[in-house]
């Protein structure tokens, strides 16, 4: 998705690319001091900034909009099977903190949103 916007024209970040750190646990997290910066740069009339981690909500009110993008929990299993570009979620204890993120975060997420954009497209 953020390759395409990119090949659009728009100034568009995928937080996943280096703009994360890794914590012992296996989770990441932001890194904050980038995030800021990104979000203080004016070089662009959008920015569009993909990702999810924990820390993202100390950066909320700095979004004009906030879009929660989702599909049913089939589509994403089907999705993470059949992806080549990423392994993650392949994994059975990958594939478990998925399903347990879809229960625990996406509720989370949703109401922080401002618009949702669910998909079933495979």
């Amino acid at each position: 998705m953020v390759r395409a916007l990119v090949a659009r024209g728009y100034k568009a970040v995928d937080t996943d690319d280096g703009w994360c750190q890794s914590l012992p646990d296996g989770r990441q997290m932001w890194r904050e001091d980038a995030i800021q910066a990104l979000l203080a740069t004016e070089d662009a009339e959008v920015l569009l900034v993909a990702g999810c981690e924990e820390n993202q909500v100390q950066f909320h009110a700095q979004f004009d909009h906030i879009v929660l993008l989702s599909a049913p929990l089939e589509t994403l299993v089907e999705r993470l099977a059949a992806r080549t570009s990423n392994s993650f979620g392949k994994a059975p204890e990958e594939l478990s903190r998925v399903l347990d993120d879809i229960k625990t975060v996406e509720p989370l997420l949703r109401r922080a949103a401002d618009h949702e954009v669910r998909t079933t497209m495979r």
